[in-house]
C-alpha cells in the first residue's frame, strides 16, 4: 500500500482509489511540516516581542499598537499570493502541469507589482499611523519607524508568500518548512545584536563582550526583515529551479500576466483580501478600543495575542493541507474524496487545538513570564489567555474549514461570514464591556465571537455548498 506523500497525491491525480487511513496519513504527512512552518512564524514573533519586552513597556506596547496593521498589509498579500497558488493546486490536481508553470510565472510579476503597491502605500501613511490609531505621544517614534521598515520589505514578504503556496499547492510541504525554520533562527540571531546594546554576558562561566547596535525596537523590525530577506530568496530560487513539478526551466513560458489567469486569482484573491481588510479593520479597531485602557493594556494585548497564536497555528497548518488536498481533489473532479479531506481536517484541528487549548490555560503565567518582567502586563496577559482558551476548538473549525473552502475555490461567502461574525458579534461585545471590564470584557468579546464563528462555520462544512464550485483550470 502506498504510504509515500508523493505517491499518496499521485492516487489522487490518477483517479485511484483511497482507503481511509491513507487519506489520513496523507492529512498527518502534509499537516507536519506546515504545523512546524507556522509555529516558527509565530516563534519569530515571540522573540522580538520577548526580546523587545525586555526593554520595557514602551517600547513593547510601541510594536503592539503596530500589530495589527502589519497583519493587515499581510494578509493582503498572502490573499494575493492564494488568488494564484489555488490556480496551480487545481491544474497539478487535473495532470496540467504546464499549465500551473504558466500560471506560476505569470503570478510573479502579479504579486511582485502588487507587494510594490502596498509598500508605497505603507511608507506614505507610516508616520500618522500610530496618532490614527490612537497610541500614547511617548511610542509613536517608535511605533513609526517600526512600520516603516516593515512597509519597505513588503514585496520580500510578498515573494515569500507567493513562494511558499506555490511550493505548499503542489505538495511540498518540507521546504517551505525547513525554510520557515531557518527564519526563526535568522530572526534571533539577528535580533540579537540588533536590538540590544553592547554588553558582557557570561559563557560557560567566562566574561564575553557581546557587540550590539542598540537600536531597540528598530533593531526588532530589521531582524525580521532581513530573516525574511534571506528565506524568500531561498525560498524563490527553489521554487523555480528544483521543485519537480513547478521548475521553471523545465519548459518555456510568458510572464506577462493574462487577463483570464488575473480573473480567476481575482475572483480567490479579492474577497480573501476584502474580508482580512474588515477583520483587521475590526481588530484596529479593537486597537482602538484597547488604547484609553493604557499602555500595560495595549501591551498585555499584543503579547496575549501573540502567546494565543502558539495555539491555534496548528489550526492554520492543517488548513494549509486541507487547501492543498482539497484543491487537487477538485482539480481532479473527485468531489467525495474532497469532502472526506475536508472532514478529516476539520476533525483534527479541532482535537489538535483543543489540546492546545488546556496547554495554554495551565501554562499561560510561564508562557506571558518569558515575554515580560513587568508584573502588572504579565497579570493581564494571563488573565487574557485564560478567557480565550476555551475557544480554541471552534476557532480550529473555522481556521481549517476556511481552508477547505479556499482549496474548493469558495471564498465570497466565507469572506462574508468572517465579517459578520467579527464586526456584529466580537466589536460590538466588545465596545460594550470594554468600559465595564477593561482589557477582561476585550477578551471575552473575542471568546464568545470565536465560538459563533466556528459554529456557522461547520454548518456550511456540512451543508456542502462549497463542492458545487467548478475547477479553475
Amino acid at each position: 500500500m502506498t504510504t509515500d506523500t508523493e505517491g499518496l497525491l499521485a492516487l489522487i491525480r490518477e483517479g485511484k482509489a483511497m482507503t481511509v487511513s491513507q487519506q489520513i496519513w496523507l492529512t498527518i504527512q502534509l499537516s507536519i511540516p506546515s504545523i512546524l512552518a507556522q509555529f516558527s512564524s509565530i516563534a519569530m514573533q515571540y522573540i522580538d516581542a520577548s526580546m523587545v519586552g525586555s526593554l520595557g513597556a514602551n517600547p513593547a506596547a510601541s510594536i503592539g499598537l503596530m500589530s495589527t496593521t502589519t497583519w493587515l498589509f499581510s494578509g493582503l498579500c498572502g490573499a494575493a499570493a492564494t488568488g494564484f497558488s489555488v490556480q496551480v493546486a487545481h491544474a497539478i490536481g487535473a495532470g496540467d502541469i504546464k499549465h500551473a508553470r504558466n500560471v506560476l510565472r505569470q503570478s510573479i510579476v502579479s504579486v511582485l507589482t502588487f507587494g510594490c503597491m502596498m509598500a508605497v502605500i505603507g511608507t506614505a501613511i507610516s508616520s500618522h499611523l500610530p496618532g490614527w490609531l490612537g497610541g500614547d505621544a511617548v511610542i509613536r517614534k517608535d511605533a513609526s519607524v517600526y512600520f516603516l521598515i516593515y512597509s519597505l520589505f513588503l514585496p520580500v514578504l510578498q515573494m515569500n508568500f507567493l513562494a511558499s503556496g506555490m511550493l505548499r499547492c503542489s505538495g511540498n510541504m518540507r521546504i517551505p518548512s525547513i525554510l520557515n525554520v531557518l527564519m526563526c533562527v535568522l530572526d534571533v540571531i539577528f535580533n540579537y545584536f540588533l536590538i540590544f546594546d553592547t554588553r558582557t554576558v557570561a559563557i560557560f562561566g567566562s566574561n564575553v563582550r557581546m557587540p550590539g547596535a542598540g537600536l531597540g525596537v528598530e533593531g526588532a523590525i530589521l531582524g525580521t526583515v532581513l530573516a525574511e530577506t534571506v528565506t524568500a530568496s531561498l525560498m524563490t530560487w527553489y521554487l523555480c529551479r528544483r521543485s519537480p513539478m513547478l521548475n521553471l526551466h523545465t519548459d518555456s513560458g510568458s510572464f506577462i500576466p493574462q487577463r483570464a489567469t488575473l480573473k480567476k486569482a481575482a475572483i480567490i484573491g479579492m474577497p480573501m483580501g476584502l474580508e482580512h481588510t474588515v477583520i483587521c479593520g475590526a481588530q484596529i479597531m479593537s486597537t482602538v478600543i484597547v488604547a484609553p485602557l493604557g499602555i500595560f493594556s495595549i501591551a498585555a494585548n499584543s503579547f496575549a495575542i501573540t502567546a494565543e497564536s502558539l495555539c491555534y497555528m496548528p489550526g492554520y497548518g492543517i488548513g494549509d493541507a486541507a487547501t492543498t488536498l482539497v484543491g487537487q481533489s477538485i482539480g481532479a473532479r473527485r468531489t467525495d474524496l474532497a469532502r472526506r479531506f475536508a472532514y478529516i481536517t476539520v476533525a483534527m484541528g479541532m482535537a489538535i487545538m483543543g489540546l492546545m487549548g488546556v496547554a495554554m490555560y495551565v501554562g499561560s503565567p510561564q508562557i506571558i513570564g518569558i515575554m515580560t518582567p513587568v508584573a502588572e502586563i504579565r497579570d493581564l496577559g494571563v488573565m487574557a489567555l485564560r478567557i480565550e482558551a476555551f475557544a480554541e476548538p471552534m476557532f480550529a473549525a473555522a481556521i481549517v474549514a476556511y481552508g477547505v473552502f479556499v482549496g474548493a475555490g469558495s471564498t465570497i461567502v466565507p469572506s462574508i461570514m468572517n465579517f459578520f461574525s467579527i464586526w456584529a458579534v466580537r466589536l460590538s461585545l466588545a465596545a460594550w464591556l470594554a468600559p465595564i471590564m477593561g482589557l477582561k470584557g476585550v477578551w471575552i468579546a473575542m471568546c464568545i465571537e470565536l465560538c459563533f464563528r466556528g459554529t456557522i462555520f461547520l454548518i456550511r462544512l456540512f451543508r456542502g455548498r462549497w463542492l458545487k464550485h467548478k475547477a479553475l483550470i
